[in-house]
């Protein structure tokens, strides 16, 4: 995989609900994708964080040693959306996320984002509806000495879809 694994050894929410899911930034089937692997904080209930680990590779650059904004928004994306599918699902009790797509989402680059370093993702969800949470997400890169360093964030809205939508079941 192109992400580190996360210093849990459970699977991924990817892993979990989405095996077969062929998405760019987040399907665990897509071999050529990023393959980002959220996970629930631990104090999920109280802070509803989820965060991932990417490690970027040089063909992700956009220049030598900066990630492509494009990668970063593909990151952004896919771990909003997975944050806004696990808060709706715990939201509403249920035994497994509905399946979301994006509705909106806003990035704003910060800073350079060094693709030796490894990217650490943080999002909640801020509002939550019926059908649809909005979050917000952060990049930060990490250095050697575990320093975090913010480079990029998003806002975005996603929506579960209903029967008859193309991505309807599309994570099973």
């Amino acid at each position: 995989m192109k992400s580190p694994s996360h210093p849990s050894l459970t699977p991924s929410l990817q892993e979990t609900y989405a095996p077969h899911s062929i998405c760019f930034g987040c399907g665990p089937a897509n071999t050529k994708g990023l393959r980002i692997r959220s996970f629930a904080a631990p104090d999920f209930d109280t802070s509803g964080i989820v965060t991932a680990e990417f490690q970027p590779e040089s063909y992700q650059e956009a220049f030598p040693g900066m990630v492509n904004g494009g990668i970063i928004g593909a990151l952004l994306d896919c771990h909003s959306n997975w944050t806004a599918a696990y808060t709706l699902m715990k939201t509403h009790r249920q035994s497994e996320p509905p399946c979301t797509v994006t509705a909106d989402f806003h990035v704003k680059l910060r800073a350079p984002t060094p693709s030796a370093q490894l990217i650490r993702l943080k999002a909640r969800a801020v509002e939550v509806k019926d059908d649809r949470a909005t979050t917000e997400a952060q990049i930060y890169t990490v250095d050697a000495d575990g320093n975090e360093k913010l480079t990029a964030t998003c806002t975005g809205t996603f929506v579960a879809v209903k029967p008859g939508h193309p991505a309807y079941h599309r994570w099973g």
